[in-house]
């Protein structure tokens, strides 16, 4: 057990509840209670519910996406068994979004969702290790795109003005040079003072559920993760929140366990229609994989009568993710041409040379919608 903070539910957003009744719950309570059968005929009688208080909320102000870092990833766990190619990897392209609205009392409100501080991200167990028995060169492997403070600079956004951080689920994420740090730490160069905040006025939100399951590290999740980063945190920068909410004028957050226990997914009423973003999935076609043209898909979801393909990196909640993806499949409006559900992956799939047969039938590449208000006169936070 990792000593973590103790952190209590947050009140402070409108609770949305007809999937959380419909799985039986409560605000931060344990999941499962049904079977995953009955759980996923439940969730989709809610469905229309759940469209109908997003759409009635309004848009937010804006919505944009920022690349940060294209990286190979096993496709065994990106197509799981529905794959049928060659290549061990394939190709994701880690992307942020920062998204707008006002509050009820008129004050800017600033999410970035997905915020990766890729740098760090790379001593996660698992990329740690592949790094290392890696021969090839790792420039030939990644391509980095930008910073989450250079993004920022380029939007006129202050770091001062981010109100809210998130990631649907705390795999590989580092977020001490985020939030800061209660005591130093000495692995970032900070010997004889606590970790200066990039965001000194950002509360991290994170699932209750997310919270006590890096509490409680399973053996199976383990290599994703890294919690001792998550021990000298300040609590007051943090806040749990227990299932489904609404944090502002179509904008969302959804509980989708089984990525991990505490998953969660974002939801936007942009112009566009409703989109759904998480790394449940990492392709357009993984929610709908009888239009893909990735060898294995289509006969995946017909042989199997599966509808989703699940980014399997861990898979002892696997029935939960399945109930998660049909859950966004279903809140999301679809694509111009029909065939694809608006589910954006936070981490999408990317034509690359070393992998022949995984490019992307359909590549949503971002979501854009109004346009960013800049914030007061920047700081001079470094890069």
């Amino acid at each position: 057990m990792y000593d973590l903070p103790e952190l209590d539910l947050t009140e402070r957003f409108r609770a949305l509840t007809p999937f959380m009744e419909a799985r039986g719950v409560v605000a931060g309570g344990p999941l499962g209670r049904i079977p995953p059968g009955a759980e996923l005929a439940a969730l989709r009688e809610a469905v229309p519910d759940v469209r109908a208080e997003l759409i009635a909320s309004g848009t937010p102000l804006a919505v944009t996406t920022c690349d940060l870092i294209t990286l190979p990833y096993p496709t065994e766990f990106g197509l799981w068994r529905a794959g049928n190619v060659r290549s061990p990897y394939l190709w994701i392209t880690n992307r942020m979004l920062v998204v707008q609205w006002d509050d009820p009392d008129g004050e800017l409100r600033t999410l970035l969702w997905e915020p990766s501080d890729h740098e760090l991200g790379d001593r996660t167990p698992f990329f740690a290790r592949l790094k290392a028995e890696t021969p090839i060169p790792q420039s030939l492997l990644t391509s980095v795109h930008g910073t989450v403070l250079g993004h920022l600079r380029a939007l006129g956004i202050d770091p001062e003005d981010v109100d809210y951080l998130a990631f649907d689920h705390l795999h590989t994420q580092d977020v001490r040079r985020l939030v800061g740090t209660t005591r130093p730490a000495p692995d970032l160069g900070y010997t004889d003072r606590p970790v200066p905040a990039w965001f000194p006025n950002a509360t991290l939100l994170t699932q209750a559920q997310e919270w006590e399951a890096l509490r409680h590290l399973h053996p199976l999740q383990a290599p994703w993760y890294q919690p001792e980063t998550y021990l000298d945190l300040p609590p007051d920068r943090l806040a749990l929140v227990g299932g489904d909410v609404l944090l502002g004028p179509g904008v969302g957050l959804l509980a989708t366990p089984g990525h991990t226990a505490g998953n969660m997914s974002l939801v936007l009423h942009t112009d566009g229609g409703l989109w759904t973003s998480s790394e449940n999935g990492i392709a357009a076609e993984c929610w709908a994989p009888e239009s893909s043209r990735i060898s294995g898909l289509r006969r995946f979801r017909a042989d199997w009568g599966q509808e989703v393909v699940l980014n399997a990196n861990t898979i002892e909640f696997a029935a939960w993710q399945y109930d998660s993806m049909i859950v966004e499949s279903l809140v999301a409006d679809r694509t111009p041409d029909g065939l694809f559900p608006q589910c954006f992956p936070s981490s999408e799939l990317t034509g690359h040379r070393l992998s022949p047969g995984t490019k992307p039938t359909y590549v949503h590449g971002g979501i854009e919608h109004g346009r960013v208000r800049p914030g007061t006169v920047l700081t001079g936070v470094q890069r």
